[in-house]
This record gives C-alpha cells, sequence and structure tokens, in this order.
C-alpha cells in the first residue's frame, strides 16, 4: 500500500511526537508499504496562526496528488486530520491541549474563547469524520469522550530502540529525564528535594523553557548541590542514566502517554509518578511496579527518602515493572496491522 502519515511540524521544538512520528514511518516500510511523511508547518500562536494552520490542513485534498494514488493517509495530529482522503484514519497523539483540558474559563480571553469555539467545531467535524480512529492512551482517548463526544480505541506502541534499554548495577540517584517545561513539573521535584531527610542526589536530564528558572529555585531552596542539571544528553547516555538510576521520577501533570515511563521499566528501574499524571497510570501499579505519589512536596520527599532507605526492595520493584513491560508485548507490527484494518 502507499500510504501517507501526516503530521506537524514546529520548527526547532523536539520531543516524544517525533520518536511517535518517525517510528511510524519506520514500521510501515518494515511492513513492505511504501510510505511517506507530510508534515504541515504549525506555530501555537497567535490565534490567526492557529486558524490559517486549519484552514490550510482541510483546503489539502490528497485523493490524487500529482497523479499518485495514495491508498490510506494516517494522520497523528491537529490539525492534519484535516486534510482530505477518501481512506484517511487518525491515531491521535493529543488535541490542541489550551482550548481543552487546560483551558481556564476564569482566566481565558475572549481571543482563546473564540478559537476553542473554532477548534472544537473542527475537531468534532473532521475527527467524527473518520470511520477509524485510534489514541495513543486511554488517557487520550478519555479526553477525546469527554471534551468532542467521540469514541477512540486505544493503541499502545513502544518507544524508539526499546530493545536498546538495559539495566545495571544501581548508583545512588534519582533520574528525571525530561523537556524543562511546566508541565512536567521538576520544579515540584525540587520543592520535594528541600523537605527530604536524605541526601540522595537528583539528575536531570533535558533542556527547555524552564532551565534558568529551575537553576535559581535550587539555589533558593538550598538544594542545588543535590541536583545537578545535565542539559542535552544523547540517546546512548540517556539509556545509561536510566541504567545506573536507584529509580526514575517522572511527576509530569495529565501526560498524553509517557515514553519516559516505559523506557524505565525497560530499564528494569520502578518510576514514582502522581496521582494526576495521566498516561503513566495505564503502566505504573502502586507498589507493585513503581509508586502513584499525591502531586505534593512532602508526600514526594517522604517517598524519596524511603527509596534510599529501602534499595534492595526499589530494585525488586525495578525487575517486576520490566516483567510487566514485557508482557504488555507492545509492538510496531501490532500497530501497523490495526491501522491498516478496513474500517467497517
Amino acid at each position: 500500500m502507499k500510504i501517507l502519515v501526516a503530521a506537524n511540524l514546529t520548527p526547532f521544538i523536539q520531543g516524544g511526537a517525533d520518536y511517535h512520528i518517525h517510528g511510524l514511518v519506520r514500521a510501515l516500510r518494515a511492513a513492505g508499504h511504501t510510505a511517506d511523511l507530510l508534515r504541515l508547518p504549525f506555530a501555537f500562536g497567535p490565534s490567526t496562526e492557529v486558524v490559517r494552520a486549519m484552514r490550510h490542513a482541510s483546503e489539502l485534498d490528497l485523493t490524487r496528488p500529482n497523479e499518485i494514488e495514495i491508498d490510506r493517509i494516517i494522520s497523528l495530529q491537529f490539525p492534519a486530520w484535516g486534510v482530505r482522503h477518501p481512506d484517511h484514519v487518525t491515531w491521535v497523539m493529543h488535541q490542541h491541549r489550551v482550548v481543552y483540558d487546560l483551558y481556564d474559563e476564569a482566566t481565558a480571553d475572549q481571543d482563546l474563547s473564540e478559537l476553542k469555539s473554532t477548534i472544537t467545531a473542527f475537531d468534532n467535524a473532521t475527527l467524527g469524520s473518520k470511520s477509524l480512529r485510534f489514541a495513543n492512551s486511554q488517557r487520550v482517548a478519555q479526553r477525546l469522550q469527554d471534551f468532542n463526544g467521540l469514541s477512540a480505541k486505544v493503541l499502545y506502541h513502544p518507544p524508539a530502540d526499546a530493545e536498546r534499554f538495559y539495566c545495571a548495577p544501581a548508583e545512588r540517584y534519582l533520574y528525571l529525564p525530561s523537556r524543562l517545561e511546566t508541565l512536567k513539573r521538576q520544579s515540584l521535584v525540587l520543592e520535594a528535594a528541600a523537605l527530604m531527610r536524605s541526601s540522595l542526589p537528583i539528575v536531570f536530564s533535558g533542556d527547555g523553557g524552564q532551565r534558568a528558572n529551575l537553576k535559581v529555585q535550587a539555589e533558593k531552596l538550598g538544594v542545588q548541590d543535590r541536583v545537578r542539571f545535565l542539559g542535552h544528553v544523547s540517546e546512548a547516555e540517556k539509556r545509561a542514566l536510566y541504567a545506573h538510576s536507584l529509580a526514575v521520577i517522572f511527576p509530569a501533570r495529565d501526560e498524553d502517554y509517557g515514553y519516559i515511563t516505559l523506557e524505565a521499566m525497560l530499564s528494569s528501574k520502578p518510576v514514582v509518578v502522581c496521582t494526576d499524571g495521566g498516561g503513566p497510570l495505564e503502566f505504573v501499579r502502586h507498589q507493585a511496579n513503581g509508586w502513584v505519589e499525591a502531586a505534593d512536596p512532602q508526600a514526594l520527599a517522604e517517598r524519596f527518602d524511603w527509596l534510599d532507605a529501602h534499595q534492595a526492595e526499589v530494585a525488586a520493584l525495578g525487575r517486576a515493572a520490566r516483567a510487566d513491560i514485557d508482557a504488555a508485548a507492545l509492538s510496531w507490527p501490532v500497530v501497523v496491522e490495526q491501522l491498516l484494518a478496513r474500517s467497517t
């Protein structure tokens, strides 16, 4: 089959979405299909640019571009699911969250309120017209149901290079790999670090808009000697940091999916997540293969102290985490089979 994957491109902003997008294209090609990638330029603001992107997507008729027959389109992101094709399947990574679960009516101005109405109507029409809809997690599917009244089948996929993660003897540090952004809540971990009784170090990797603020916060809290900000690290370095950590922290708020959880489990490391963590809660079982704690500095501090004092038990939960992720059998061939199924 000739398959076109449709997604977005936000220049110089990279993250888990890029692994998802390119992973799908590689999997389609590995399965013997001719696959190509269409990435539509996208800017998060101003709202006029968002509306322009929606209009551009909806005006793209990809039924037979340049007289080339495309058998199926698989769209992944807003507003790419608006492109036109008679056989169009959507696998929703997430919606434009600023007008959905992150929308606050009390603080929204008229411009954002109008954008919310416009995007909701667009999603209702374009997503509602698809005969096959998938979501990359239960959390994403639930949002789609809550805000748009649309159902979607949950379709999990493995992180990039899943087979290359490994476990090594644990060293005495906790690890948090993530973009340094507000929703990832590294600031919450710093607050917890200031309340800890133990001197257990915490290592952060990744870059982002909050890096300078987090460093200032660490100094104000007096924990700068116990936390390390490594910035960007290579994939090999990241895997080694996972492998040698005592445990992994992932305190993000309402995450869509959360590769970090899966990568930690593949490294036989248990993960500390928060009760409002979203997608990671679909994999982490409290006190069975990790811990689910309140998004509260004191609760996290107590858990971090416990980890330092019970390292043998931590390792045992890490082994359970690896067994659980193996049992989940996340597989790109299964993803491809589902996405290319006949609609009913």
